[in-house]
């Protein structure tokens, strides 16, 4: 899908057409990808926020996956009629990033409307991701989420291993699994978003870069490398279990998450927004633990990069909208509603506030493990561990699986793969590039 958004540069968004009494309420439109209990969440929120004040309505619409909501936005950008807020995954940032035109940036809607608004009381991975090199914050962090490793205690107990010890090395994981299979499970361990996980979060994790100029924050002529030895040996490995039965793929996207919840494969490595579909689906005691690592390689584990999305306000809208805008990012950010919303979906806390107010209500030691995340992106981040902002992310992301398919299929070499993947992906890069210079 062709994602970047053109032409940008000297369009205007027509004036909204707001009622003209003196106290109207103004509507803020916000357009999102949130189905099934997400949905009601987020009309939850908004509800909320209505009910807290009288000046603005929030109006939130679902318009589809992300990739379709943000089609939408680019076709309603060009007609003048695009939403105050529009909800866009963490791999367009980058697209986000170069459609100058057509966003505001959240900290200048914020400190135009008068709104106290403070970077630093969010989580640090997580609001490091979305601020641009000279420090300003671009995008509002909505619903953060991070690479987890889920697992089935009861199918533990069966094989004969620790349910309350899951494994934290990739070497546990392969002994693991052989445990399981041993014991008669057919799918041991499963992953899904493959990219995201063993290579994206594989490589901060083990404060490792995946593509060049600090994995593409520092400028748009970043280029892959994650086809080092280490990237390799990973893949290798993983082919290997793949061979024995140990590691069962079961394809693109999360697509993989369904065999998890049911109980067919025991282990997987996923979001861990994924928490509240087990918890409300699984037939069996799970527990969640951190993201596998090398434990001979230095530097790991470092910290996990983030997924989800981020909210970003669009241009050309009234001062008065945006004050509003910057009111429910202020209602969004209080402890309380933070806490409330980590609580319920799985999502990272938005802020530390909200992550200390949780952690005293005592909802980790009621939920063990739901405090994983956390902990794995509230550390420190360095240069390489920091995120990934790439142009044509969603292309690359494709690649990375028909690579590794052929990989898992046995049709290439984990190098030749990895090899493939990367020129394949600096060619994208390359074209998202000569696309957009001098904006």
């Amino acid at each position: 899908m062709h994602t970047r958004l053109i032409p940008l540069s000297g369009v205007v968004f027509a004036a909204a057409l707001l009622g003209s009494p003196a106290h109207a309420q103004t509507e803020i439109q916000w357009w999102h990808s949130m189905g099934g209990a997400l949905g009601e969440w987020v009309n939850d929120l908004a509800k909320d926020f209505n009910a807290s004040q009288k000046d603005y309505k929030i109006v939130p619409t679902f318009k589809g996956s992300y990739d379709e909501s943000m089609t939408a936005a680019i076709a309603a950008f060009r007609a003048g009629n695009a939403p105050h807020i529009l909800q866009v995954f963490e791999v367009g940032t980058a697209t986000m990033m170069a459609s100058k035109g057509a966003i505001v940036p959240v900290g200048e809607v914020m400190k135009k409307a008068g709104v106290r608004f403070d970077p630093n009381a969010y989580v640090p991975a997580v609001a490091g991701y979305y601020t641009a090199p000279n420090g300003q914050m671009l995008s509002f962090p909505f619903n953060s989420s991070t690479t987890v490793f889920h697992y089935s205690k009861d199918a533990f107990k069966a094989a004969g291993l620790d349910p309350e010890k899951p494994p934290t090395t990739w070497p546990e994981v392969a002994l693991a699994a052989g445990k399981l299979k041993a014991s008669g499970h057919k799918c041991p361990f499963t992953t899904s978003w493959v990219s995201w996980t063993q290579l994206e979060s594989f490589s901060a994790w083990h404060n490792t870069e995946f593509a060049t100029l600090g994995n593409g924050m520092r400028g748009m002529n970043a280029r892959l490398t994650f086809n080092s030895p280490l990237h390799v040996r990973h893949i290798e490995n993983l082919a290997n279990m793949a061979k024995t039965g140990l590691f069962v793929y079961k394809g693109r996207g999360n697509a993989a998450d369904a065999t998890f919840v049911s109980g067919e494969c025991a282990m997987i490595t996923g979001s861990s927004a994924l928490y509240g579909n087990v918890k409300r689906n699984a037939k069996f005691a799970s527990g969640i633990g951190t993201l596998p690592y090398y434990p001979d390689v230095p530097g790991a584990p470092q910290n996990t990069v983030i997924g989800g999305a981020s909210l970003w306000v669009m241009s050309g809208k009234k001062d008065a909208e945006y004050k509003g805008v910057a009111q429910f990012f202020a209602h969004l950010s209080k402890p309380e509603e933070a806490a409330k919303s980590h609580q319920r979906t799985g999502y990272l806390p938005l802020t530390k506030a909200s992550y200390e107010l949780t952690e005293k209500s005592g909802f980790y030691k009621q939920n063990p493990g739901t405090d994983v995340s956390v902990e794995q992106m509230i550390r420190k981040t360095t240069d390489k561990s920091r995120g990934i902002r790439l142009g044509n992310f969603v292309q690359i992301r494709t690649i990375n699986d028909e690579e590794l398919e052929q990989v898992w299929a046995g049709r290439k070499t984990a190098k030749q793969a990895l090899d493939d993947a990367v020129r394949r992906g600096n060619e994208q890069l390359a074209r998202f590039e000569a696309a957009n210079k001098g904006r």
